[in-house]
């Protein structure tokens, strides 16, 4: 439950579900350090919550070990008729629990580590479990449409196993939020006058913060009055701070780590676009929620980024840091045009993305799951009396 996007989708969705006559536990592991951690929102929403403990992101045997143990007797003790899993690790482990007790499982990808993440070693070792683990899940669903066809070609499942979900978040705050005197501005020490771009995120090397950096630096001659923010926190944060420490004092005066912000609603309101430069992407609910406010994106085609942040229509895609610096100085030297884009992105981000839409489908996959079940258990039995 850091501050990404499966956990924004939770809690979109989740005390929703409470609404309409689900009961729901959800279990979750510990951030990282800086990632900020959003159980405790969750928890004052009515969502019951169950800390697991040993569970991180990283692979270790024992305490990997320790968490599926603990799994194993919290579930059995509630008896769910439905696991539904986010991310890697708990997707391994509670898949693993459910398959075992016999009951539903359903796992989200809101992204994959198939891709740029590890070497060709583990990344083979990753797919080959994924693919096995995949065989035993009753219902696979992906965050966009580029995900599942990713995870298909790379042979997880076959494309007809997957089910697309968009993402989904709490939109309605940011959909009516403004600057105000305690939001992300006031702690820069910025007024409305600086051009503020974001890259709100976990600076992972994933992410290419980096390249985010090389792409403003290029930009900033024709920028004018611009900063460059980092909302969220990770192990580039040291590789940023190396770099800026060659660059001029008053350049580098222009760039800003500002850590991990929980409350969006006094970030992005502040902000005048975001960008990304990452290298892998499932579906950035952080387009989603800079879309509510209005906000163009200027970022890579990558994973399913194109199905929010269509070029020239919600914002810029541009292929590499001269691609990602044109964005940057097309939006800047045409402020019609961008808010232009903004309001398509928000009108997109309202439709689609918003937490009655991510209720209503995962509702949806619920309930059909139910009837599949029951029909599937209806010809067993017919079967069985033949």
């Amino acid at each position: 439950m850091n501050l990404g996007g499966p956990a924004r989708q939770v809690l979109a969705s989740d005390p929703n579900l409470l609404k309409r006559g689900y009961e729901i536990t959800v279990y979750a592991g510990s951030p990282e350090p800086g990632e900020g951690d959003l159980r405790g929102e969750l928890a004052n929403q009515g969502v019951r919550v169950v800390s697991v403990p040993y569970l991180g992101r990283k692979v270790h045997p024992w305490r990997d070990r320790r968490a599926l143990q603990f799994l194993r007797a919290a579930l059995a003790e509630q008896r769910p008729d439905v696991v539904h899993t986010h991310a890697s690790k708990a997707g391994v482990l509670g898949r693993r629990v459910a398959r075992e007790m016999g009951v539903a499982s359903v796992h989200t990808f809101h992204g994959h580590v198939l891709d740029g993440h590890y070497g060709p070693l583990r990344t083979a070792l990753l797919a080959r479990l994924e693919r096995r683990i995949a065989r035993t899940t009753t219902q696979l669903v992906a965050v966009c449409a580029a995900t599942a066809d990713e995870l298909a070609q790379r042979g997880v499942a076959s494309r007809d196993r997957f089910e697309v979900v968009y993402g989904g978040s709490n939109l309605g705050g940011l959909a009516v939020a403004r600057r105000g005197p305690a939001g992300l501005r006031a702690a820069l020490g910025l007024g409305d006058e600086a051009w503020l771009i974001g890259v709100v995120g976990r600076l992972a090397p994933i992410k290419r913060p980096l390249g985010a950096l090389a792409a403003f630096q290029r930009a900033l001659p024709e920028l004018g009055e611009a900063h460059l923010v980092f909302v969220g926190d990770g192990s580039e944060r040291l590789g940023l701070e190396q770099e800026l420490e060659t660059w001029p004092a008053d350049t580098r005066a222009r760039v800003h780590l500002a850590g991990a912000w929980a409350n969006m609603e006094a970030v992005l309101p502040d902000l005048d676009c975001l960008l990304s430069a990452s290298r892998h992407e499932g579906l950035p609910m952080a387009f989603v929620e800079g879309g509510a406010c209005g906000l163009p994106a200027v970022a890579t085609p990558v994973g399913g980024v194109e199905e929010f942040v269509e070029h020239r229509v919600t914002g810029w895609v541009g292929r590499d840091t001269e691609g990602l610096a044109a964005g940057l100085v097309a939006l800047r030297l045409d402020p019609a045009w961008a808010s232009q884009l903004g309001q398509a992105a928000r009108d997109l981000a309202l439709e689609r993305h918003s937490a009655a839409a991510l209720t209503d489908r995962l509702d949806r996959l619920y309930r059909d799951l139910k009837r599949d079940l029951k029909r599937d258990l209806k010809r067993d039995l017919k079967r069985g009396g033949a």
